[in-house]
């Protein structure tokens, strides 16, 4: 197993918020309720997470009825026992594979406060409320010849029905099973997925089946925020929240200008029309009008700004696993956090991963290739491949004749601008066809050395498709299947191991 380090500001996408965040804390410090790099925030923030005795039980009771008896929620039972949150929407498979990533982030940072003196559970939010049933109906795969794939499920739901609750009619396992042919462990990645995605089932019930038995052993608590109960404790502070609206809806105006102001992008755009919840109404979410009160505060939901505060209302959260845009949630929600609650978790980047097979780490070796030369496409990788192909000898000639004709045409057209500018000029025009020529026949050479060795066009292919696959990073697009069905299950206790061990920041992996 081999590891390279990457930092943030070298992946495509990274935004300056979440760039000071990591890099420049200072910058941003005012956003954020915890220094994220001082080592005694962790401690300060569990302190000010405890919950009283009555909702903490009332939670857990809510929680066995998804989880069952085990082990994290008899330790969340306790009075100061903290939680470690993360989450994500329900999607298709598992989702992009960040999601199990952060899921590991949250278990290892709960067991390492758990070994420090402070007991701790990684508890997983599953994103069951959210609406938008077109980004999570589909999944990402790839088959042993590093083909992108597309997979598609249907559902019955209701137009603006929260995800988690529509049953799924169709789950796409056979094209699936297609998919993964040929890999060595494709069989008991099916196997799991077939035990998970059982006819009647809704979608955030089979996301929720499959990631239990994929981080079986990780210790994480699953809690479905649909879950009435849950919904019952939570409604005394989404009934506080709608009647301090008004004051919140100005706050989170102010700090967007903030954020503007400091050179950044508020995540959400709330202006005096923004409505910080929806109703849940006849199996629908619903936008709530402005002005409008629920007689029923528990039928609330809470928008994306407000969802974080209701979670570690219901939690004794200390810290919160997010990927870029979650952080940047937050940097918005404080000015809720310190109304509503008057504390805040420390916000914690999650791992991430792209993941080399041998035959990608042979090429990138081979060929002296960085992550960052992956990030341009198939084309722009080719032809980086073939210019590094081109025997050492001929590449240089090919630079020192450049070099040469440059400097002589600078002198002569120097000259011939003093003897009479009309020649210069011509000459101007003329030198851009010569070199451009010059350029022509390195690039023919290129693609002549690429042209001998085919086996290395598909290599690119290969690499490309693996690391930046439909122009996305892996851990964005690609589901993590693909991954355990090439690799196996151990994978699972590598990423656990490579979680934060020594890598602040993107983990390029050769697994």
């Amino acid at each position: 197993m081999r590891s390279i380090c990457i930092p943030h500001t070298e992946l495509p996408g990274t935004s300056a918020l979440f760039a000071d965040y990591l890099y420049r804390f200072d910058r941003v410090a005012r956003f954020y309720a915890h220094n994220p790099h001082d080592p005694d925030a962790m401690k300060r923030a569990a302190i000010a997470a405890g919950i009283p005795d009555d909702r903490r039980q009332k939670v857990v009771t809510a929680l066995r009825k998804i989880n069952g008896e085990t082990a994290s929620l008899a330790q969340l039972e306790l009075p100061d026992t903290v939680a470690i949150v993360t989450g994500q929407q329900v999607g298709l498979f598992s989702g992009p594979a960040y999601t199990v990533y952060k899921a590991l982030t949250a278990a290892k940072l709960a067991k390492q406060l758990t070994d420090s003196g402070i007991r701790a559970v990684p508890v997983f939010w599953l994103a069951t409320e959210d609406h938008d049933f077109q980004e999570i109906q589909h999944a990402w795969m790839f088959d042993p010849r590093q083909r992108a794939t597309r997979l598609e499920a249907t559902g019955a739901g209701l137009p603006g029905q929260p995800v988690g609750s529509i049953p799924i009619t169709s789950a796409p396992v056979d094209q699936l099973r297609e998919t993964l042919n040929g890999f060595l462990y494709a069989d008991e990645v099916l196997e799991l997925v077939d035990d998970a995605y059982k006819p009647g089932r809704t979608f955030g019930e089979a996301f929720r089946h499959l990631l239990q038995r994929l981080l079986a052993g990780h210790g994480l608590i699953f809690l479905d925020p649909l879950e009435p109960a849950l919904r019952e404790v939570a409604a005394p502070m989404l009934h506080a929240a709608m009647e301090r609206r008004e004051e919140l809806t100005r706050a989170l105006i102010a700090r967007g200008k903030e954020l503007e102001s400091a050179g950044y992008h508020a995540q959400v755009l709330v202006d005096n029309e923004t409505s910080l919840f929806f109703k849940l109404e006849g199996g629908r979410r619903l936008k709530l009008a402005p002005g409008e009160t629920p007689s029923d505060s528990s039928s609330l939901s809470p928008n994306a700004l407000l969802r974080p505060v209701m979670q570690d209302y219901l939690l004794p959260t200390a810290a919160y696993i997010g990927g870029p845009a979650e952080l940047a949630y937050l940097a918005q929600s404080q000015v809720l956090y310190q109304t509503l609650l008057g504390r805040m978790p420390v916000a914690v980047p999650r791992s991430g991963f792209t993941l080399l097979d041998e035959r990608g780490h042979s090429l990138m070796d081979r060929f002296h290739i960085t992550l960052t030369d992956c990030f341009h496409g198939s084309d722009a990788l080719k032809e980086r491949i073939a210019a590094r192909l081109i025997p050492e000898s001929l590449g240089s000639t090919f630079e020192d004749v450049t070099s040469e004709i440059r400097n002589s045409l600078d002198r002569l057209e120097g000259e011939l601008r003093n003897f009479d500018p009309t020649l210069g000029a011509a000459l101007s025009k003329s030198r851009a066809k010569m070199l451009y020529q010059l350029e022509k026949n390195r690039r023919k050479t290129s693609r002549e050395a690429m042209r001998r060795n085919l086996q290395v066009t598909e290599g690119a292919a290969h690499l490309s498709g693996l690391v930046f696959p439909e122009r996305h990073l892996q851990e964005r697009l690609f589901s993590l299947l693909p991954f355990l069905a090439r690799h196996g299950f151990d994978l699972i206790d590598t990423l656990s191991e490579n979680v934060h061990r020594g890598c602040p920041d993107h983990l390029l992996l050769t697994v």
